[in-house]
């Protein structure tokens, strides 16, 4: 790699520890949780079809309620809430720990096999929401109400805990939240942000001797919380082992109780399934000598039912595409001559795609020049043909694509190929809407920055695709993977049951060399002869803060030519001494300096605005009056009222590599200060350099821990279901 090292500074800081970008990690209590992604916030197409934020919301919510209602209907024999634990979850656990006590073989435990998964019904299609009948959109769903809040607030501040949580507590227990609190105080331990230990001295100060370590009400909070962390850290479920021992340490009692009181309020789910093992028979199956082997290795695993079912529901939909015949759009030979037509794996691509349901396609970003080329052929052959996202910088970088890039035919008109967000799709915002049937109205579905996708996100893609449609999932394997649970593209990939197109078009220059070797764990030197790549060395934070500013606001505008507006600063952190709270505090006062009369903005300030968790719109602030903070975010205006901003409302200068993910600017600044070791890692890196398109900047404080992250340190492994639902639904390909 080129160095091209601006002259240092004198300027230092005192370095104070930083919050690193980590997914599974909370705020204490009454902080405001950190928006880490760019996922999809429903923002509108065409005026005549826009829905707001709430509608958006309500609709959503909607369609996972009954989804998820459906699923509890097919299940057997539900355990009564507040019983003791029985029938197979019992049996289950049970078998478990006969089995690691050595007191039975797993043979004879787990002789019985596995009742077969039951497909899952056609999927209730639900209606398109309704059009707004205005343009801005409010910032979310309506609160509880003013006295609820209130209740809640006496309760909170008898316990001692930060009455600031009020009108979260209120929104997330409902009417009655003041009652249900006082009966389980730990059920504060539900609200984002809240720890253990915190919920434990709420429940001392409102229960006095009553509260005690062994409370069964105490072990469901942990068991749930643990799991709401794992989902936090992308798992969708955790192995009862592990569930167990991590409760042990969290000063639970009787672990087993635990989790078997969770398993019989309904509030966690268990699972066995069997591991494939080297060289082991199956149950039943004898060796030459007429001996029965032993039968294959099996894991439990405890889920909270959400995920667990999104999981199934989205195994069962993808199986649906992989086993169902494409319909026949466009004759054989009108495919094969389009295919002949295209160059390089995109012809690969369009055959692949003209008989198969399902097709993954992995590449860079110059690759997604071949998913275009897929949609512009698609439409001309007659089919109904959409791009989405899973955020608003990814679809306006594909949209962009689309317009930019020759159209063989010309994609113009009314049912040209457009690129919309998944929310957007799903909600009916933008898009097709969906057909009489309630399945979206459309032919083929190209979904680009796939790894973004969660499991949830997934399963509703996938129960809304009409039968016969195909869809097409393209992304960047080596990016970081979604912030919600699950890695649905990677175990697609792992899977192997649909064809897999891998692009044959390198990213192009310096930048697409450097991205291209961190990919697959090199840090090499790079000839960069028009400065596309620079290292800045740092000594501390403070100077790093510095020299990032200095960068943003005159290097890179005057060496470069990029201004400072299409510059993007990426760090791992939100906190620390060069996080994106300093960074975007110092970027403010020199771009835009203001007194920051409305919750410390001021109009033309650079901002993310997150609607809900995991949910992030780039923006800038317009003005702001009685109503609130209005934002310019995706072309849609949106007013934030004002109780709202602290805690949605973000600059935006300054952001995570996960909050970046999507988004390609024409120059980007990477900070590594030294006291964000622990949150590096190939992906990390990987991301974030490769959201610069002409130029990159790196402020270097990190010393060898940025090749050594490069070489020996891949994306945390994910616990998932995903692979092994899918085994017995689909065939593997070669």
């Amino acid at each position: 790699m080129s160095t091209e090292p601006e002259p240092a500074t004198e300027d230092t800081a005192h370095a104070v520890d930083t919050g690193p970008e980590t997914p599974g990690t909370a705020e204490p209590a009454g902080a405001a949780s950190e928006a880490r992604s760019d996922e999809p916030a429903g923002e509108g197409g065409e005026a005549a079809a826009q829905v707001s934020e709430v509608e958006a919301e309500l609709a959503a919510q909607r369609i996972e309620r009954e989804r998820i209602e459906r699923r509890k209907a097919e299940k057997q024999g539900p355990i009564d809430a507040g019983g003791k634990l029985s029938g197979s979850a019992a049996d289950l656990l049970a078998a478990v720990r006969a089995v690691e006590s050595g007191e039975k073989p797993a043979a004879t435990v787990f002789g019985a096999p596995e009742p077969a998964r039951r497909p899952a019904p056609e999927p209730v299609r639900p209606p398109r929401p309704a059009p707004a009948e205005h343009s801005a959109a409010p910032a979310g769903p309506a609160g509880p109400a003013p006295e609820t809040v209130q209740s809640v607030r006496r309760v909170l501040a008898e316990g001692g805990a930060p009455e600031g949580l009020a009108p979260q507590t209120a929104a997330l227990l409902g009417e009655g939240a003041q009652d249900a609190l006082r009966a389980d105080p730990w059920l504060l331990l539900r609200v984002a942000g809240v720890r253990p230990e915190q919920a434990d001295g709420f429940a001392r100060a409102l229960l006095g001797a009553e509260c005690g370590p062994d409370d069964e009400r105490r072990g469901r909070a942990v068991t749930v919380w643990l799991l709401e962390q794992a989902a936090l850290a992308g798992h969708t479920a955790l192995e009862l082992p592990r569930l167990t021992a991590t409760l042990a340490q969290r000063g639970v009692p009787d672990p087993d109780a635990a989790v078997q009181s969770t398993l019989a309020e309904g509030e966690a789910l268990a699972f066995q399934d069997a591991l494939e093992e080297t060289g082991a028979r199956r149950e039943g199956e004898q060796d030459e000598e007429g001996e029965e082997g032993e039968e294959r290795p099996v894991r439990v695993l405890i889920g909270l039912e959400r995920y667990a079912l999104a999981e199934e529901s989205l195994a069962d939909g993808l199986a649906r595409l992989v086993n169902s015949a494409p319909k026949q759009d466009g004759s054989a030979a009108d495919w094969e001559q389009a295919a002949a037509s295209a160059q390089g794996s995109a012809a690969e691509l369009i055959r692949a795609v003209a008989g198969h349901g399902l097709v993954l396609h992995t590449g860079g970003e110059a690759s997604l020049a071949e998913p275009a080329a897929l949609l512009r052929t698609a439409h001309a052959l007659g089919l109904r043909a959409w791009a989405a996202a899973p955020g608003p910088l990814g679809r306006d970088r594909f949209a962009a694509l689309l317009g930019a890039a020759p159209a063989e035919p010309p994609s113009s008109g009314p049912n040209a190929p457009a690129a919309v967000t998944v929310t957007g799709l799903l909600t009916g915002a933008e898009g097709p809407g969906r057909d009489a049937d309630g399945a979206l109205d459309l032919d083929l579905l190209v979904v680009v920055d796939a790894p973004q996708l969660d499991v949830e996100a997934g399963a509703l893609l996938a129960e809304s695709l009409p039968d016969g449609a195909r869809l097409v999932l393209a992304g960047d394997p080596a990016v970081l993977w979604s912030v919600g649970p699950g890695r649905v593209f990677a175990d697609l990939l792992a899977a192997r049951i649909c064809p897999q197109i891998a692009s044959r078009r390198p990213d192009p220059g310096p930048l697409g060399e450097l991205v291209s070797g961190i990919g697959i764990g090199e840090l090499g030197q790079v000839e960069a002869p028009g400065k596309e790549v620079v290292i800045v060395p740092v000594r501390d934070a403070g100077e790093a803060v510095h020299r990032t500013v200095q960068l943003v606001a005159d290097s890179v505008p005057r060496a470069i030519g990029v201004p400072a507006e299409e510059t993007q600063v990426i760090t791992p952190g939100h906190g620390g001494a060069a996080g994106t709270r300093v960074l975007n505090a110092a970027l403010k006062e020199r771009l835009n300096p203001g007194p920051g009369r409305f919750g410390g903005f001021d109009p033309g300030d650079r901002v993310v605005h997150t609607p809900a968790p995991g949910r992030v719109l780039p923006g800038r602030v317009v003005t702001a009056d009685a109503e609130g903070l209005h934002l310019s975010c995706a072309g849609e205006t949106v007013i934030v009222p004002r109780d709202r901003v602290e805690g949605s409302v973000r600059h935006g200068w300054a952001l995570t590599a996960h909050q970046a993910l999507g988004g390609r600017w024409p120059a980007a600044v990477v900070v590594l200060p030294g006291d964000a070791v622990q949150a590096l890692s190939r992906p990390w890196i990987y991301t974030a350099f490769g959201r610069a398109a002409r130029h990159l900047s790196v402020v270097h404080g990190v010393e060898q821990a940025l090749p050594r992250a490069v070489v020996e340190i891949p994306a945390k492994p994910r616990t998932t279901r995903l692979p092994r639902l899918l085994a017995p639904q689909t065939p593997t390909t070669d």
